[in-house]
């Protein structure tokens, strides 16, 4: 395992990728996929150029078949012949021939364990003995040598790809829909090239929760330790969505990963056009590497914590702070009603040393400092750090204490000993804030002490750079709330973003974290040349037509190749069956087939309508 409080990349082998290699000392490569059908040569060499202009280092297109793999080598001598030298991807799925095929013609080939072996997975629960396992395990054998010899012969790199909406049914009825058995799907795979001495490989493991995601690669990476196993990982959180939903949930599952050093390259899957995932890709990146160097933190770890499958920190409830409450959102300012323009309102406001309304919304709550706080209803006091021993036994149900981690130590410790209604907020000016964070809340914990925490992002932006505070504050927050660590957050700016922005991203944070549903929830793939309908006009109307059904997940899928398994906790799902075909599903059920693509959002919002009346 990494050290928890102090960064550095995790250590990789390096895999040839054509002429730009990955892992061990390289930078953290940006990629992404082309989205026409790759028999268009035309459209993929267009939307490759764009790709390459706009910083990608890898381009993928999907190979479904044995024509799309040999269109491969007709793009590379077509960007070759116009200076491209970018290493070219085939995206396999279902038919092992068809890797064979993509490894002749290009730099890199990604197959899926979960339908590579086994491609008339049936998402039932089945049985096997010990025996036909075994077998299975074989198969897996016999059908992944002739590729690694073809990827030897040819220098082609090999991605084993995990998602997990297609995990095999021989997995599924070992381990069940469980980050044990997406690891084990991966495992499988890597054993075998181990065994083959066959080290060019490239693993990732995506879904389209980010927790399920975070907690499989970080369970992964401690297996490939105790196997002696250090290939590189490509990151990515599958069906992520498409305008700031799609890039918060992404920062939040490749940040928790790249703030522990884990991470040799970058997929930002939107549903948007392709080029618009590289300079998202680009800043989370850059955003974790320029921690290298930070001050030292000097902190133990809590014994009782587990990195790979961490469980919430226990907390004493304070009011609607901590316990089994839900993580609370903290923002600063905007007491004038006048200037507040969102619906979305945080459970605190913070206002400072200014006298709060004496009316908030429906449980609205203020925060003040504490030498202005003036004990009107539905305020609470804050305390600077080197005022912890001013904090006096009273009735008043709540306070807030801002803490440093190590500064002051012996004061704040004491007095949460000795006041258990004292909710912490912690703050770090390192340049690795994660580290100081992690470091309090295990402080915490070795002391024996279940104050609530909530962590405070302060950031300098401009109203125009919005999108980069959320992708900040996202990718800041992801490690702290996979460890189970967080009772709330607060966002803080120094620039002119607004209160209302601040507090929209707090919440969508917190959804795309999977602990505070706010909105409903979209799961979209961002489409590729298997996609068979206009997946981002599509996408708009349901948006348009469902957006105000609160905690709702809606699964809006290309194709049928991670569709049913990927929106597997998705209520209602929207998967593309063929050409102008569209499939629905309630939960995993499918309820209607291969429906008219013109007739297919209506009929799927009138589903949405039926069933949720039909509720109890």
């Amino acid at each position: 395992m990494n050290n928890l409080f102090n960064y550095h990349r995790r250590a990789s082998t390096e895999v040839a990728v054509g002429n730009c290699p990955l892992g061990g000392e390289q930078p953290i490569r940006v990629q992404s996929m082309a989205t026409v059908p790759t028999t268009d040569t035309e459209g993929c060499v267009e939307q490759a150029r764009r790709i390459i202009q706009a910083g990608g280092e890898y381009v993928r297109f999907t190979t479904q078949g044995t024509r799309e793999a040999e269109n491969m080598a007709n793009i590379r001598l077509r960007l070759r012949q116009e200076g491209f030298d970018t290493p070219l991807v085939a995206d396999v799925h279902f038919n092992p021939h068809v890797a064979e095929v993509a490894a002749r013609n290009c730099e890199k080939v990604r197959i899926n364990p979960g339908n590579y072996v086994d491609p008339a997975r049936t998402f039932k629960q089945l049985e096997y003995t010990d025996e036909e396992y075994v077998q299975e395990i074989k198969k897996i054998e016999e059908t992944l040598l002739p590729l690694l010899a073809i990827c030897r012969e040819h220098g082609t790199a090999l991605r084993i790809g995990v998602n997990h909406g297609s995990l095999s049914d021989r997995i599924m009825s070992r381990y069940g829909d469980t980050p044990q058995g997406i690891v084990e799907s991966c495992m499988e795979f890597l054993r075998i090239c181990k065994r083959e001495q066959f080290h060019n490989v490239v693993i990732s493991i995506k879904a389209s929760n980010t927790m399920v995601m975070v907690q499989s690669v970080r369970l992964l990476v401690e297996q490939m330790d105790k196997e002696d196993m250090h290939f590189p990982l490509h990151l990515g959180v599958t069906e992520a969505g498409e305008g700031e939903d799609g890039r918060i949930k992404s920062a939040v599952g490749i940040g928790a990963l790249l703030a522990d050093g884990i991470g040799d390259t970058i997929r930002v899957s939107l549903s948007e056009e392709p080029e618009c995932e590289i300079p998202v890709a680009r800043h989370l990146a850059e955003h974790f590497v320029k921690r290298e160097g930070h001050a030292p933190i000097d902190a133990t770890p809590f014994d009782g914590f587990d990195y790979a499958a961490p469980r919430r920190r226990k907390t004493k409830a304070i009011g609607i702070v901590g316990g089994d409450n839900l993580p609370v959102v903290v923002c600063p300012g905007a007491c004038d009603e006048s200037k507040r323009t969102g619906n979305i309102r945080p459970d605190f406001i913070y206002t400072g040393k200014d006298c709060p309304p004496h009316t908030g919304g429906p449980g609205q709550s203020f925060i003040m400092d504490h030498d202005a706080w003036l004990s009107l209803p539905g305020t609470y006091p804050l305390y600077q750090p080197h005022e912890a021993g001013f904090i006096k036994d009273n009735d008043i149900p709540l306070k807030f204490l801002l803490v440093h981690y190590g500064e002051h130590r012996e004061e704040y410790l004491s007095c949460l000993r000795n006041h258990p209604e004292v909710a912490v907020v912690s703050v770090s000016s390192n340049t690795n804030p994660l580290g100081e964070h992690r470091a309090l809340a295990h402080e915490l914990m070795r002391e024996g002490l279940e104050n609530p925490l909530i962590f405070l992002h302060n950031y300098k932006y401009g109203k125009d750079q919005l999108g980069m505070l959320q992708l900040d504050a996202a990718a800041d927050m992801g490690a702290l709330m996979a460890d189970g660590l967080a009772d709330g957050i607060w966002l803080s700016n120094e620039g002119d973003i607004s209160y209302d922005d601040l507090a929209h991203t707090a919440f969508a944070i917190l959804q795309a974290g999977r602990l505070r549903m706010s909105k409903t929830e979209y799961i979209s793939c961002p489409g590729c040349g298997r996609t068979l309908y206009d997946l981002q006009a599509t996408i708009a109307r349901i948006k348009a037509a469902t957006q105000h059904l609160k905690g709702l997940k809606i699964g809006i899928m290309g194709c049928i190749v991670n569709g049913p398994g990927e929106m597997a906790d998705a209520d209602y799902g929207y998967v593309g069956a063929g050409p102008g075909r569209v499939s629905l599903y309630r939960r995993k059920e499918c309820v209607e087939k291969n429906i008219p693509e013109s007739l297919a959002v209506e009929k799927l919002l009138l589903l949405i309508e039926q069933t949720e009346k039909e509720k109890p």
